[in-house]
C-alpha cells in the first residue's frame, strides 16, 4: 500500500514554512520521497544456509550470533539473549508491517543459529 500523506503534509509544511510556492514544491518533493521510501535503507537479503550441515553452516551460526567458535557456553547464551531481546517480534508489535516482518525473519535466523550451535555442542 502506497502512502500519500507525506506528499500532502510536505506540500503544506513547505508552503507554510517558506511562504512561497517554491517551498510548497520542495515540500511536496520531500514528501514524495518519503512516501516512496527513498530515505530508508533496504536490508540486504541473506540467503539461508544451503545443503546438508557442514562447516559453512557452523560458521554461519557463529556469525549470526557474533561470537567466535571457541566462545564459552555462557558467552553464546549472552549473545543469544542480547540479540533475541533486540529483534524479538513482540518488541515491534506496534510498528509498521515491514519492520515486524524483518524482526520475525531475524529472530527466526537467530533461533536457528542458536539451535544449530547447541546441537553441535551436545554431540561433542
Amino acid at each position: 500500500m502506497r502512502r500519500w500523506y507525506g506528499q500532502f503534509l510536505g506540500f503544506i509544511a513547505g508552503g507554510l514554512l517558506l511562504r512561497h510556492p517554491v517551498g510548497a514544491l520542495i515540500g511536496w518533493l520531500v514528501g514524495y520521497w518519503f512516501d516512496h521510501d527513498a530515505f530508508t535503507r533496504r536490508p540486504s537479503p541473506r540467503p539461508p544456509p544451503a545443503g546438508p550441515p557442514g562447516d559453512a553452516d557452523v560458521d554461519w551460526a557463529y556469525r549470526v550470533l557474533g561470537v567466535r567458535e571457541d566462545a564459552s557456553d555462557a558467552q553464546i547464551d549472552r549473545a543469544y539473549r542480547r540479540l533475541i531481546s533486540q529483534y524479538h517480534p513482540d518488541r515491534v508489535a506496534g510498528a509498521a508491517p515491514e519492520l515486524r516482518k524483518i524482526a520475525e525473519q531475524k529472530s527466526r535466523e537467530i533461533n536457528a543459529a542458536y539451535d544449530r550451535i547447541q546441537t553441535l555442542r551436545r554431540k561433542t
